[in-house]
C-alpha cells in the first residue's frame, strides 16, 4: 500500500503538461486562459497519458482518499496538498424499484445529491478550480451560476480561506441563495438569466483579474466532472456502463463523463466497450436537443424558460461537443416539459427514496421517455446522473405533493384520518387506472 501511494505522488506532476485549443491544436501554458488566440475555440487540459499508464494503477487510485482526490493523476494540479473537503465517492445505487417501474434490469443511480459540502456534483469542479486558482496566485474567487456552483464556490472558498464574490440571476430558488450566503460570500444578483450573468462576469474578470471557476479557470474546473466518469467504473468493478443518462446545461459535464471514460481505456484501467450517451433538457432551455431533432451540427441561443433554472443555459458552450458525443455513440439528446420535470422527481422519490432537484427530474424524465419508447435494452447497464438535492428547489414541487393529515391526540381521529388517507390513495390508483 505504501509503494501505491509513492506512485501516486510522483505522477500527479508529471501527467499534466498544457492547455490545447480543441479545434485548430494550438497549444499554451497552463496559465489562467480558457479560449484560444488563433481561433477563439476552447482550451483544455493536455495529459501525457504515457506517464499515467507507467505510474497509475487500480491499486494506487484505491490507496488515495476517499474523495475526488484518489484520481489526482488525471486531474490538472500540482501540489500534494488539494483541497479536499471530502468531495466525491458518492453513491452508485442500484435503482431495482425504478427499473423494475421503466421495465429495465440494470439500472443506477450515481447520487450527487449527497455530495459534499453543497449537495450537488459542483463540488467536485470547484475543488479542483480553487485548488488550481490558488497555485496560480488567485487570492479573490469568483463564477456566473444558476445556484449550485455559487453553493460550492462559497463554501470551498470559505474552508481555503479565499475571498470570494459570486454572481447570480436575481430570480433563483430561495435554497440556493441561503445556501450561498451562509458562507458570506459578496452575492451580486443580477436582474437577468444566466447567459446574461455570464458576460458581465467576463467583462469582471477582464478588469478586475479575479480568478472565475468557470470563466479564466474553465479548462481546470471542468476537468473536475471527469471523477463522475471515473467513479462510476470503479464502482461497478472497474467496467464501463452500456448506457449513461445525464442531465446538459453548458454540455461539459456531458462531454467530461466522456472523456473520463476514454482515460480510462487509455491507461489501460478498464477495458473498452460501447457506451451510449444520452442527454436530458428541459424543453423550456432546449437548444442542445433542438439542434439534436434538426440535425444540425451548431446551436441557436435560446432565451430560458423553465422551472429547471440549474440546467437553464440558452447559449450552451460545449453543445455542439454533446451533439457529438450523442450522435457518435448512437445516443440521442432528448427534451422533456416542466410537468415531466415534476413527476420524474417524484418517481425517483417513491421508489428509491431519492429526493432530487430539478436537474434530476429531467434526467429521470428522459430515462422515463427513452424506456417507455423502447430505445433502453432492458439487460443494458444504465446509469443515470443525478446532480442535485431537491432540498435547493422545492419549490418546484409545492403544489403537487400531498399534505400531513392534522388530527387530534385521540385514536378516534386517528382512525378516521387513516380511513380517509385510504380512500384517497384508492382514488388516486382508480385515476392512473384510467
Amino acid at each position: 500500500m505504501t509503494q501505491a501511494l509513492d506512485r501516486l505522488k510522483q505522477s500527479s506532476t508529471a501527467a499534466f503538461t498544457k492547455l490545447q485549443c480543441k479545434e485548430c491544436g494550438a497549444e499554451y501554458e497552463p496559465t489562467a486562459q480558457h479560449v484560444c488566440e488563433f481561433c477563439f475555440g476552447p482550451v483544455e487540459v493536455k495529459y501525457d497519458y504515457d506517464v499515467l499508464r507507467r505510474t497509475v494503477s487500480r491499486e494506487t487510485i484505491q490507496a488515495g482518499p476517499n474523495s475526488v482526490w484518489r484520481y489526482r493523476p488525471f486531474l490538472p494540479v500540482t501540489t500534494d496538498t488539494p483541497i479536499d473537503v471530502g468531495t466525491g465517492m458518492t453513491p452508485l445505487v442500484e435503482a431495482r424499484r425504478l427499473a423494475r417501474h421503466l421495465g429495465l434490469k440494470k439500472l443506477y443511480i450515481k447520487n450527487d445529491a449527497v455530495n459534499m459540502p453543497t449537495l450537488s456534483f459542483k463540488d467536485r469542479v470547484v475543488s479542483v478550480a480553487l485548488t488550481r486558482a490558488r497555485e496560480l496566485g488567485f487570492s479573490t474567487v469568483s463564477c456566473a451560476s444558476t445556484g449550485n456552483l455559487a453553493n460550492s464556490t462559497a463554501a470551498i472558498a470559505a474552508h481555503a480561506g479565499l475571498d470570494c464574490c459570486v454572481f447570480i440571476p436575481a430570480d433563483l430558488e430561495a435554497g440556493k441563495v441561503l445556501g450561498t450566503l451562509i458562507y458570506n460570500p459578496t452575492v451580486m444578483a443580477v436582474k437577468g438569466n444566466y447567459d446574461q450573468v455570464n458576460r458581465l462576469c467576463s467583462e469582471v474578470a477582464n478588469t478586475h483579474g479575479w480568478g472565475f471557476v468557470n470563466i479564466n479557470l474553465r479548462p481546470y474546473y471542468s476537468e473536475g466532472s471527469k471523477t463522475l466518469g471515473f467513479e462510476v467504473a470503479e464502482q461497478l468493478g472497474w467496467q464501463l456502463p452500456d448506457r449513461i443518462v445525464a442531465p446538459l446545461a453548458s454540455g461539459s459535464l456531458f462531454s467530461k463523463i466522456y472523456k473520463g471514460f476514454r482515460e480510462f481505456v487509455e491507461v489501460g484501467l478498464v477495458s473498452d466497450k460501447h457506451v451510449t450517451f444520452s442527454g436530458a433538457q428541459a424543453e423550456g432551455c432546449s437548444p442542445i436537443a433542438q439542434a439534436y431533432r434538426e440535425g444540425r451540427d451548431f446551436i441557436t441561443p435560446v432565451k430560458p424558460n423553465t422551472i429547471a433554472k440549474s440546467i437553464a443555459i440558452g447559449n450552451p458552450a460545449d453543445g455542439v461537443y454533446a451533439l457529438d458525443i450523442a450522435r457518435n455513440t448512437n445516443g440521442s439528446i432528448e427534451s422533456v416539459n416542466d410537468t415531466e420535470i415534476v413527476e420524474g422527481i417524484k418517481l425517483l422519490a417513491e421508489t428509491e427514496g431519492i429526493f432530487t432537484e430539478t436537474a434530476g427530474g429531467t434526467t429521470i424524465a428522459t430515462l422515463k421517455k427513452l424506456a417507455d419508447a423502447g430505445k433502453i435494452d432492458p439487460d443494458e447497464v444504465t446509469v443515470a446522473y443525478i446532480t442535485g438535492n431537491g432540498l435547493k428547489t422545492q419549490e418546484a414541487v409545492q403544489g403537487y405533493i400531498g399534505e400531513p393529515l392534522t388530527i387530534e391526540p385521540q385514536l378516534d381521529s386517528f382512525e378516521r384520518a387513516l380511513e380517509r388517507s385510504h380512500t384517497l390513495n384508492r382514488l388516486e390508483w382508480q385515476q392512473v387506472l384510467v
